[in-house]
């Protein structure tokens, strides 16, 4: 059972102009959440890097429920060539929002990180408790690391201070409003773009990053949504929680079926001198399963909409790739 009611009270999302914030704004909406008590603000009207501007909107927002999915985020070589930058701004906003929220008395906060939290060669699936348990991978070292404070602000400000602060840990995410950068993008709108592009040209092959082999778990952007807002239902949620399918796919094999949805008729080449990245990333889910939640959403039928969705905003010109 994934829906449930609606928390009383004014909902905060930062960070709704991004994938995951946008896909929880849809959602709200469709669950009968009125404008009046939907707080959203842009960069243009918030700046969460400054401690004071987040303080004095906390203030005068007064959100009973925060949802926080501001981030700076990025693929591997986004991570790897900028790590001052995604150290630097994702705790600066983790931390001005959480100590902002306990300052006004926000009855709950919900902070999203990433599955970039656990070790490099965590157990796999991964559960929750191998957080801190070994070197994290280097190429989003900075990343991970800003993101285990946020878990962490969470999880010592609810032991401290007794308020529902806690933590989501989604896998890799897909769907409509991702970013298409050419070089900053995560894997999969990577993988769509290039696929693209290479059938509409005719080309011959399409080279991938890497050998292939490494498998990584795929979640719609929707079913994240559905599942965030199944957590600030719950009374006595975990700290902390993977949100996934629990399945997984090499890299190889997500770049055919990324072909095939694409219509490429090609080769798929392998460019062995870039970095695989972590060998194995699977979440275990029992945690997130447990409490009533499960996605709904197969890759297949997700890749096929989200390619619908890719050629619509291409051709409506407002396609995200910066």
């Amino acid at each position: 059972m994934n829906q449930r009611q609606l928390p009383t009270g004014r909902i905060y999302v930062a960070g709704h102009r991004g994938m995951v914030g946008a896909a929880l704004v849809r959602l709200l909406k469709q669950r009968g959440l009125s404008d009046a008590d939907l707080i959203t603000a842009d960069r243009s009207e918030l700046d969460l890097t400054r401690q004071q501007d987040v303080e004095d909107f906390f203030r005068q927002q007064r959100p009973d429920v925060v949802i926080f999915a501001a981030a700076k985020v990025g693929g591997i070589q986004a991570n790897d060539t900028y790590p001052a930058e995604f150290i630097y701004q994702n705790l600066a906003m983790a931390g001005n929002a959480i100590q902002a929220a306990h300052q006004v008395g926000v009855g709950r906060f919900l902070f999203l990180g990433s599955t970039c939290i656990y070790p490099k060669h965590a157990p796999q699936p991964m559960p929750e408790d191998c957080l801190l348990t070994g070197p994290l991978e280097p190429t989003n070292e900075a990343y991970a690391l800003a993101k285990i404070a946020g878990l962490k602000l969470c999880q010592f400000y609810r032991q401290q201070y007794g308020v529902l602060f806690h933590s989501a840990m989604p896998t890799n995410l897909y769907g409509p409003g991702d970013n298409y950068h050419p070089e900053n993008s995560h894997v999969m709108p990577a993988l769509i773009r290039r696929f693209d592009q290479a059938a509409r040209r005719g080309d011959e092959a399409v080279t991938i990053w890497g050998t292939g082999t490494p498998r990584r778990e795929f979640l719609h952007v929707d079913d994240l949504a559905s599942a965030l807002l199944h957590l600030v239902t719950l009374p006595d949620p975990p700290n902390l929680v993977n949100v996934g399918t629990g399945k997984d796919i090499s890299i190889g094999e997500l770049a055919h079926l990324v072909a095939q949805v694409t219509g490429f008729e090609g080769r798929v080449e392998n460019d062995l001198s870039k970095p695989d990245g972590t060998p194995v990333k699977r979440t275990d889910t029992a945690v997130l399963t447990s409490t009533g939640w499960q996605p709904t959403i197969g890759l297949l039928e997700g890749i096929k909409a989200t390619y619908q969705d890719y050629c619509k905003s291409q051709s409506s010109g407002i396609l995200r790739s910066v």
